[in-house]
């Protein structure tokens, strides 16, 4: 699986990191997310795949 983040969508929510902090961070200065794991291991996909659910802003998909 890989991660995708369209940084232009991206509404600095952060629902993203609230469902998986060790999948996505957000940027100090405007909120906007950073990805810290492109690549998540086979245990976190179920964890990936509800952070890209619950964006607000349909800014991250899943390349499975």
């Amino acid at each position: 699986m890989k991660i995708i983040v369209d940084l232009d969508k991206c509404i600095a929510a952060g629902s993203c990191v609230a469902a998986a902090p060790e999948l996505f961070d957000q940027r100090d200065d405007d909120g906007i997310v950073i990805l810290l794991q492109e690549n998540p291991s086979p245990e976190q996909w179920a964890t990936a795949r509800s952070a890209a659910g619950v964006c607000p802003a349909a800014a991250i998909s899943l390349e499975e």
